[in-house]
């Protein structure tokens, strides 16, 4: 969900972070997970929170929430409480199972919602367990950025009906439509169930990681035969272009481009296959990958309050994004906000007084 409301405050809304009362502000000043927003502190599980939440859903176009099923409903802040204050609010929900299901109320992270959707299990060598690919899958491709997707399309259907709706984002859904090119694979038979045996998974010669004799590694994503024709020429090697794809000549291929892999440090490697159409690229640290010269060109990384990160994305050529601001402490917006929403100064020194914000 932080990855949802990123997106969309990067991309120019106006993100009101809600945060709960005491919540230790140490480790948020340096997440770029929570720029670009306003902080709010609010106990939410008090009636008196539940009413100031309502009365920010009152000027609000989206709510976007990350509880387990229930939690919200519970607190008197749900689907059917913030509609009745605002018809045309768009209630996003983020999950890993989903609102509905057996699962629903379970706990789980992301690599159990990627396991369930068929995902992790195409991930890793042939001859290996499945290989965790990070948290990027569940938490982020398939759940905060379809997230914002749905949010922004529901706001948009909003603006032609009037009427709102709940967008139920589940991380399990979102990892397995990532995998749609995969089960279109499998149906025209090119795609076997052993991972690290095919084109995209490692297993192709020419699709793959290799170690260079300095130590370091070089990533190979010659798919066409053209471009492997140039990284095989460049590379100085002689390859019958009819084994790219012949499975059965894969294991002398990749013996064959490991070696030569090997024969020389990844600067060298660099100097040879860098910038040309042989699909070639380094792989890099997070620090190596900041200093890159193509990612500082295009400012791919930036630093916002002392932390380095990555830039907003995608870029537009007319309405550019404004310089991320870093993460507020938590509460540090609370007079602004409810002031603004028509609470008087007495209204929110009682609320303080009672605990109800911070």
């Amino acid at each position: 969900m932080p990855f949802c409301g990123m997106m969309l405050a990067d991309m120019g809304a106006d993100v009101i972070h809600v945060d709960r009362v005491g919540q230790p502000s140490a480790s948020r000043v340096t997440e770029p997970l929570l720029r670009n927003r306003r902080n709010l502190a609010v106990d939410f599980t008090t009636s008196a929170g539940a009413d100031l939440i309502l009365q920010l859903v009152g000027t609000a176009d989206v709510l976007i929430e990350g509880f387990r099923p229930g939690v919200a409903e519970r607190n008197g802040v749900g689907p059917d409480e913030c509609l009745a204050v605002n018809p045309a609010l768009v209630y996003g929900r983020m999950t890993g199972w989903g609102q509905t299901g057996p699962l629903a109320g379970a706990a789980g992270h992301d690599i159990n919602y990627i396991a369930l959707a068929g995902v992790l299990d195409m991930v890793g060598p042939a001859d290996g367990p499945p290989v965790v690919p990070l948290n990027l899958v569940g938490d982020f491709g398939g759940g905060g950025m379809l997230l914002a997707l749905g949010v922004v399309s529901a706001l948009l259907e909003a603006r032609v009906s009037g009427s709102g709706q709940v967008v139920d984002a589940a991380m399990v859904d979102g990892a397995a439509l990532l995998s749609t090119m995969i089960h279109g694979f499998r149906a025209q038979g090119v795609w076997q169930e052993q991972r690290g045996t095919n084109l995209l998974d490692g297993g192709a010669p020419f699709y793959g990681v290799y170690r260079t004799s300095d130590g370091g590694h070089v990533a190979l994503g010659a798919v066409e035969p053209q471009f492997f024709a140039e990284a095989i020429d460049r590379m100085g090697l002689v390859v019958d272009m009819n084994d790219q794809y012949d499975r059965a000549a894969w294991p002398r291929l990749r013996a064959k481009l490991e070696a030569a892999f090997l024969s020389r440090s990844l600067a060298e490697w660099r100097h040879t296959l860098e910038g040309t159409d042989a699909c070639f690229a380094p792989v890099l640290s997070v620090d190596e990958a900041a200093a890159h010269e193509h990612n500082q060109a295009r400012q791919t990384f930036l630093e916002v309050g002392g932390v380095r990160q990555p830039a907003p994305a995608p870029r537009f050529s007319r309405t550019t994004s404004e310089p991320p601001r870093p993460p507020r402490e938590v509460g540090s917006d609370t007079d602004v906000v409810l002031t603004a929403i028509g609470l008087t100064q007495a209204d929110i020194a009682a609320l303080r007084e009672s605990r109800v914000i911070g």
